[in-house]
């Protein structure tokens, strides 16, 4: 009996070993793992490091609470976008919540197990952009929506944003896409957009340029 139980151990043990071998082997990976975690960690350094470069007189950052609520209604970290201007634009207005824009953009998450961009270190997965390869205003072709279409961060800086801006924005998933999975993005993830500003329009206005790219950004 003693004999037995011995072996159906064995057995069983010999069967932990192959399964765990053949996990190792497939190359099966858990791609975000901790994700909440790391994205609420990740939001709240650069916040502080921002906030920081800002009281240091550094003038390419800016921290722009959410158009959506009033700073006395709702003022918490990530109630707010980060921006990293890299160009600034000429023009003297910004679009409105109901206008139409052009703009050009590329989205990222945060760097992830087995993703690293290969245009920026801190970042991960590409999930979607209006041009592909390295930044070239001579050969990209701006998407067409309207400011109120989009996810709240996006929008919040688009109606900060001059024509000819370029800004990396740094957005809280609860200004993204929050606690909802899509296809291509995690719950709970903090999106950076790579963004120009091309032109926009006033309600009832023709863009200068008539060519609409269906992405995730547009809210159904």
């Amino acid at each position: 009996m003693k004999l037995r139980t011995i072996k159906l151990f064995v057995m069983l043990m010999v069967s932990v070993l192959v399964l765990a071998s053949c996990s190792e082997a497939d190359g099966t990976v858990e791609e975000f793992q901790n994700w909440k975690a790391t994205n609420d960690s990740y939001f709240a350094s650069k916040y502080a490091a921002v906030k920081d470069s800002i009281d240091k007189g550094d003038t390419s950052w800016k921290i722009i609470h959410t158009y959506a609520f009033a700073e006395s209604v709702r003022n918490d970290v990530t109630d707010n976008i980060l921006v990293k201007v890299l160009q600034e634009g000429t023009g003297s207005g910004c679009p409105m919540s109901t206008d139409s824009v052009l703009v050009d953009y590329r989205g990222y998450l945060l760097k992830s197990t087995s993703y690293t961009s290969p245009y920026d270190a801190e970042l991960g997965y590409i999930f979607d952009q209006s041009w592909s390869g390295a930044y070239d205003k001579s050969t990209m072709r701006p998407s067409a929506f309207t400011v109120n279409g989009v996810i709240e961060g996006f929008s919040t800086a688009l109606q900060y944003m001059h024509i000819g801006d370029r800004w990396k924005v740094y957005i809280p998933y609860n200004l993204g896409y929050g606690s909802t999975a899509t296809d291509e993005i995690p719950a709970y993830s903090v999106l950076v957009f790579d963004i120009t500003l091309d032109g926009y329009s006033r309600p009832g206005t023709a863009l200068p340029v008539v060519y609409v790219k269906q992405n995730r950004l547009l809210n159904e």
